[in-house]
């Protein structure tokens, strides 16, 4: 099936001709020595391979949606059990 190529709503002619002197940094924490002592690295589970079957509409959506598919199903299902998983505390 041939990927559809999706419209963006940014002006990418906007960000292109910006200057790093442009970006607006102010919101972001300054990152100093309090932080850097108190910082653990985590690192992400290795994901397990699996053989699922979907429903056509389903997978056919996905792949719509562009490249990293299967990470956006992953990131569905993930947060469905999040949800499931606070609501039956």
């Amino acid at each position: 099936m041939p990927k559809k190529k999706r419209s963006s709503k940014s002006d990418w002619a906007r960000v292109d001709a910006m200057q790093d002197s442009d970006i607006d940094y102010s919101d972001i924490s300054k990152l100093d020595e309090k932080f850097w002592e108190n910082a653990q690295l985590v690192m992400p589970e290795n994901k397990v391979k699996v053989t699922m079957r979907l429903d056509p509409e389903v997978l056919n959506w996905f792949k719509e949606q562009g490249k990293g598919y299967q990470t956006k199903i992953n990131a569905v299902l993930k947060s469905y059990v999040q949800a499931h998983r606070k609501a039956s505390l």
